[in-house]
């Protein structure tokens, strides 16, 4: 029987999977990298890869060319040209995942200045619709020709749709099923007991030998009625940096309107306030009501919002704000805590979107604090769960990663 005695020094086995991984990560850095030929890297680019790379280089290359794109020079561009643009949007949704087509987007917007061609319907048409482009597209509202306005609308529809189909049914079945907690039910279901009071009521049957209580006697809260038992404020900030915050809130609002137990207000504001409140029933109807853009008079808001509160011991109000005011401060904070002291439920979010960290007045939030009213961002996931605390009277869920303050404000009222 002969055994293989190979020196394994002298041939070294060749591990192809190793081979494999550093190929790809050479061609990963190839693709960050950018520049002419194989930048250091050893790796060249053909095919798909080559197109990939030429996407990218249109975008996030060093210069702005005529429109054309040659595959490798980083000094490539976009270009002013609406048929370059369409081709290019082209081809990113043929290399790249929608949700990175769409930071793409953004990022053509924000650096390539391409708004004006949003206002042509051929472009509109191409785009892959995302709440960031529908902010675009509001903001560009008043500058946007009548050929183009209904295209811009169907956009607008796609994004509140998704967004609708995707919010609307834990909204609803959130707040539907709140409990209020300022009436008892003697025979409640399973899950509206109030074992608190529940165990204190019945001590007396306490059995030693069983180490429990034997309940004779059930409270529980009881469930919303089915007339209208709560008012809800929305006040929108329409400021330019809180365009993803308006779409959202519009949503959200066209929700709460159809819950008849809830009668639901909302109101945007920059310098001047605007009661959208009939318009709820539709909310592209209501996004193209508002007008992003301009400064913030936070105090001319909530006076109005003030003026409208008919039950305050039954009334929400959920400012929609980064707190940047440019009205009289010192009157803002005075009218946050007489609707407080009236029984209102005050709620600030500094942001109403998935898109992180906010900018916000650190000062305001830490002052709405200070008043007992969490100044919080909020995700739309969170939204139901903050508004069904709000409606009874709970503690707000602020998240934990929120600003240093967050620990004292999670327990605010």
């Amino acid at each position: 029987m002969t055994t293989n005695t190979a020196d394994p020094t002298t041939h070294p086995p060749r591990d192809i999977r190793s081979d494999a991984t550093a190929d790809e990560r050479l061609r990963r850095w190839r693709l960050v990298l950018g520049g002419d030929g194989e930048e250091g890297t050893g790796r060249g680019l053909t095919g798909r890869d080559a197109a990939m790379d030429g996407a990218l280089t249109a975008l996030y290359g060093g210069g702005a060319g005529a429109g054309g794109r040659d595959g490798n020079s980083r000094s490539a561009g976009l270009g002013a040209s609406a048929p370059s643009v369409a081709r290019w949007l082209g081809d990113i949704r043929t290399y790249f995942p929608s949700s990175v087509v769409q930071i793409m987007q953004r990022d053509a917007i924000d650096r390539l200045g391409l708004s004006a061609l949003l206002l042509e319907p051929e472009m509109l048409e191409a785009v892959e619709a995302d709440v960031h482009l529908v902010g675009t597209l509001l903001s560009l509202g008043r500058a946007m020709p009548e050929t183009t306005k209904e295209t811009a609308r169907a956009v607008v529809r796609k994004v509140v749709d998704d967004l609708e189909n995707r919010l609307a049914t834990r909204t609803r079945a959130t707040l539907t099923g709140a409990l209020d907690r300022s009436t008892r039910n003697e025979r409640p279901r399973h899950h509206d007991i109030d074992w608190d009071r529940t165990i204190r009521a019945n001590l007396k049957n306490y059995l030693p030998e069983y180490g429990t209580v034997v309940p004779e006697r059930l409270i529980g809260y009881g469930r919303a009625a089915r007339s209208v038992r709560k008012d809800v404020v929305l006040c929108v900030d329409q400021s330019g940096s809180m365009a993803a915050s308006v779409v959202h809130a519009a949503v959200f609002g066209a929700v709460l309107a159809s819950m008849r137990t809830l009668r639901t207000r909302l109101v945007v504001f920059d310098t001047a306030v605007v009661d959208l409140t009939d318009q709820l029933d539709d909310p592209v109807d209501v996004l193209f009501g508002t007008r992003l853009g301009g400064g913030t008079d936070i105090n001319r808001a909530l006076a109005y919002c003030q003026s409208r509160i008919t039950r305050p011991a039954d009334t929400v109000v959920v400012l929609i704000s980064d707190l940047y005011e440019g009205g009289i401060r010192d009157e803002m904070l005075k009218r946050v805590a007489a609707m407080k002291a009236s029984g209102v439920q005050f709620v600030a979010l500094l942001a109403l979107s998935d898109e992180g960290a906010p900018a916000y007045d650190h000062d305001h939030a830490a002052a709405l604090a200070a008043l007992g009213a969490p100044a919080f961002a909020c995700t739309p996931d969170l939204f139901p769960e903050v508004m069904a605390a709000a409606i009874e009277k709970r503690p707000i869920p602020v998240p934990d990663r929120e600003a240093p303050r967050a620990r004292d404000l999670r327990t605010a009222p």
